[in-house]
Formats: structure tokens, sequence, C-alpha cells
């Protein structure tokens, strides 16, 4: 017994396993077992010889000796010397409880059970200056108050804002009236095009609307739930518009955008609504909803024209590029855009606190707010991601969102997605997380 470790909790598993591996114990137990043997057979003998001798015994005797103990006799008496010896008494002690039956229960037995290193939740290492407490768990699990609980993040609401109660009916009935509630105040920027201004839309125009948050509001993120243009063509105009849009998430510069895959792998397309006016005006509307929405800081436009025109055949109907047509002098319409509207509703967002949780990457204020800050940083880097347009992989956005929000160098950003990706492999239920680069 005084070679068992005392720094954690033992049970007859690891008791057993250590005696097996103890050589000089086994080589003990041999010695005890033969000279035993010697003296149970000297015993038989010398009692066959007694009773031979005697003239009153007219059978042989039945020599019955004490048979040895099981070894779980053993260890059971040593967890109970070890564990439930205090004050003078032995107790029994209790593996599966890890408590002692003691005879009296003032004063108790039970002294100090260490506690209890394994797998999963049990402790990867006991405290030195409290034996009972967990100084570190396994991977997958956390330290809380000393003891291991399996690795859940805290909330991440305080950090970064990103439900809406509304549901998708209720979006697309706000979008439809084109609510004041929804609507964002972002602002039309373009050296091409001006507002109610009549255009040639044969060549490409670019415009974007803006909400300069990273200027005017740092303690907010935007959520794009929809986009509507409304636009008016002159009469018998053979010219149709097509809108390209660009996402902006965070800032930065226009190559960080992602294009909408508008009609394409099921995210939706432009409703198109003649308004009931005498020109021949339209209302284009893009919803996203709660299934395609995301966050945007800019959304780019790109206007360009096709031409319809009559197939050889007359029953279809054929778009050409504009530099296609024979007569590039020819005039195919103009077109003027009255309004561009964005949809959706901005979100908190607490740059500092989450700057903090960086912090506690190098410098944790307690044992174990090393892993809580990794497992909230994990779940914002996948509530934030989860917000991509479909494809093979979503966009890393929250690359972006530390790069243009959080102001961190490139440097930095690559350090902490290093540093989650060494995290989560150690997790038991690993699963590898790729996102594609969006962000500088």
């Amino acid at each position: 017994m005084g070679k068992l470790p005392t720094q954690s909790a033992l049970n007859s598993s690891r008791i057993q396993q250590l005696w097996r591996t103890d050589s000089a114990l086994q080589q003990r137990y041999r010695q005890l077992e033969s000279r035993i043997s010697l003296l149970l057979s000297k015993t038989r003998r010398t009692a066959n010889k007694l009773f031979s001798l005697s003239k009153r015994c007219r059978t042989q005797p039945k020599i019955v000796s004490l048979r040895e103990r099981p070894l779980s006799y053993w260890l059971q008496f040593t967890l109970s010397i070890l564990y439930c010896s205090e004050n003078n008494q032995l107790g029994f002690y209790t593996e599966e409880l890890r408590t002692c039956a003691c005879p009296y229960e003032n004063p108790s037995c039970q002294s100090v059970i260490p506690c209890e290193v394994g797998d999963g939740h049990r402790c990867a290492s006991c405290s030195v200056d409290n034996r009972t407490r967990c100084s570190s768990c396994n991977p997958g699990y956390v330290l809380s108050h000393g003891v291991c609980k399996y690795a859940v993040p805290n909330p991440t609401d305080h950090y970064l804002g990103f439900e809406t109660d509304l549901q998708d009916l209720e979006l697309r009935y706000l979008l439809q009236h084109r609510d004041g509630r929804i609507t964002t105040h972002a602002i039309f920027v373009s050296n091409d095009v001006r507002l109610n201004v009549w255009f040639d839309p044969s060549w490409r125009k670019r415009m974007l609307l803006t909400l300069k948050s990273n200027k005017f509001k740092s303690s907010r993120v935007h959520m794009l739930l929809g986009v509507s243009v409304q636009f008016c063509m002159t009469k018998n105009s053979t010219i149709e518009p097509v809108f390209s849009v660009y996402v902006n998430p965070f800032g930065g510069s226009h190559s960080e955008s992602w294009t909408m895959p508008i009609n394409q792998n099921s995210y939706p397309d432009w409703e198109k609504t003649k308004l009931d006016i005498p020109l021949d005006c339209f209302n284009w509307t893009l919803t996203l909803g709660n299934r395609w929405k995301s966050f945007f800081e800019t959304v780019h436009f790109y206007l360009r024209g096709r031409i319809r025109t009559e197939s050889s055949q007359g029953n279809e109907t054929v778009y050409v590029e504009p530099l296609e047509a024979t007569d590039a002098s020819q005039n195919f319409g103009y077109m003027k855009i009255n309004s561009m509207q964005l949809f959706g509703y901005s979100m908190h967002f607490d740059p500092e606190a989450i700057q903090d949780l960086i912090l506690q990457l190098d410098y944790p204020y307690t044992q174990g707010s090393q892993d809580s800050a990794l497992l909230q940083l994990m779940e914002i880097r996948y509530r934030v991601n989860r917000l991509s347009p479909p494809g093979p992989l979503p966009l890393d956005l929250f690359s972006c969102l530390l790069r243009h929000r959080l102001k961190l160098s490139s440097s930095e950003v690559q350090r902490i997605l290093a540093t989650l990706q060494t995290f989560s492999a150690k997790q038991p239920f690993y699963k590898e997380y790729e996102a594609a680069k969006l962000c500088s």
C-alpha cells in the first residue's frame, strides 16, 4: 500500500493493474503461495498421522483449512484503509458512490478522497492545492469550479446578436409594403447614374448603397433581408435591364464582396411588378428572408442592358448584348432609376468584448477561461459563416469581421484561425472545418 499513488483517486481496476505490474510484489506473493502450500501439506500429514494412531476414530478425518480470500476482498479492504480509516475507525468504501460507510457518524472515518483521473468527464490531473478538485480536463471538456464539464460554449448574444422574431411570411408582407421598420438608411453613391434622371442603359453602370458603419455605427452590424429597385423605361423600349449584385459584409475593398447567385441553387429571383401608372415603371424586389439573409455593409449594383429581339422563327424572344447589334448608333430606349432600397435590421455588436475573448487566448484570466474563450470564438465563427450564400464551402465571413470591424492585422487573423484549428482538432467529435477565403 505504501507504493500506491496518492495524487489521484484509485479504484479496484487501477490497484489491480498496479499490483500486476509490480514485479517485487509478484515475487513475494509467489513465495507466500509456496510456503502456504508446504504448510498445508504438512498439516494434512500430521493430522492424518494423529488420527491413524487413535483407537477411537473409525473414519478418516475431514480436514478443513481456511480458504484463500479472493482478490476482490483485498482490493476492497485496501480502498477502505486508504479512504475510510480516519479517527482510528475503519469504514467500508463504496466505489460507485465514492463515499464511506463508517461505524460511527461522529467522528467520521472518511478521509480526503482525491479527484478521479481518467477519460471523458474525469479529470486529466488533480489540483496540487486541493486534491479533491481537478486542475485540468480532457479534450472536449472544460474546467468549472474544480469539475470537468462537457465543453458547451457560453451564450454569445452579448458579443454579436443574430436572431429576429420575424417569420418568413411576416418578412414578405413587410417587404411587399416597403415597411419603414425594416428599411435601412443607406447612402446612394454612383458616378454613372443619378436618381430620377434618364440615361442610356446600353453601357454598364455602377452604383452602390452603403451604411458606413465603420465610421458612424461601430457598435452595430447589419443583416440584409431584401433589395428593391424601382425604375422606368421609355415607351416601346427594346432594352431590358440586368442587375448584378455584390455584397460586402463588413467593409473593406470591393474585391472582398460576394456575388448574389440570383436564381441559382435555390437562391431567390427578382419578383417583377409593373406599377399601375401611365409610364412603363417597374418594381423589382429580391426577397432573401430568414433562409438567405446575410451580413452587409455595402451592396454594389452593376447594371447592363440586353436587347429583346424576335428570333427568325418568330415564336420566341432572343436577348443580345447592345454591342452585338448591327447598328451601333441605334437608340434602344432610355431608363431612369427612381429609387433603390435595402431592407434589413441592425444588431448589437460589441467589438471590445470580442477583443477581450481574443486576449484570453494568450493571457487567460482564470484556469479554464482560455478553453471557454476558444469555444465561444468557434461558436461565433460558425454562426457568422453559416450566413453565407449557397456554395460548396461557406465563406469565411468571420475573418472579414475580425479584419474590418475589429481592425486586426492579417497576421493576427491567421494566428487566431490557426489557434481555433488546433483547439478544435483536440475535441472528441472533431471534424475539419473549411471555409472559402473572402477577405485578404
